[in-house]
């Protein structure tokens, strides 16, 4: 049984607007449903990403997957992937296994599931059809600033101020 709730907003939307580029996947199709890798109880396996075009003076990437359409007023973080150097342009599949299978010095902050990792689409059971935005934000300092410890929360507020730019896939998914 869905629960009755209005649509949320596209979250990005609600931001200062900032240059676009571009983010393509061999996982995830915009405004498709999502492959069973990319959902919880079935693959829970990050999807590939690669992206081109970022704004001139970026000197990192932040990567992070949100479902606003969760049933609570905060969203659901799935994955937060932190300075990622800006000679790197893409993720393989499976490279928010863990901090290991991330390129350079990039490290992941602890999602909405509790762990340092990718989590997989995971609705409640007959809810409305979920959105999950897969977003690189391009950042234009080395380092965001945060560690590990960190919440989504606060790497959204330091990307606030240090995003030159920001490409956006989103994928759906509905148990």
């Amino acid at each position: 049984m869905s629960l009755d709730r209005p649509v949320s907003p596209d979250p990005y939307s609600l931001l200062p607007a900032v240059p676009s580029f571009s983010v393509t996947s061999a996982d995830v199709t915009d405004g498709q449903p999502l492959a069973d890798a990319q959902v919880y109880d079935k693959g829970n396996t990050s999807p590939q990403l690669s992206w081109s075009g970022a704004p001139e003076g970026t000197q990192s990437f932040v990567v992070t997957c949100f479902d606003p359409d969760a049933p609570i007023v905060s969203g659901f973080w799935h994955w937060v992937v932190c300075d990622i150097p800006a000679d790197v342009t893409s993720l393989e599949a499976g490279a928010g296994a863990s901090d290991a299978t991330l390129p350079g010095g990039a490290f992941h902050v602890r999602n909405d599931f509790g762990t340092s990792e990718f989590g997989g689409a995971a609705p409640p059971q007959g809810d409305q059809v979920h959105r999950y935005y897969f977003v690189v934000h391009a950042v234009g300092e080395s380092s965001l600033g945060v560690d590990g410890s960190a919440t989504p929360a606060v790497v959204g507020f330091n990307l606030a101020f240090k995003t030159l730019g920001r490409a956006v896939v989103v994928g759906t998914y509905q148990h």
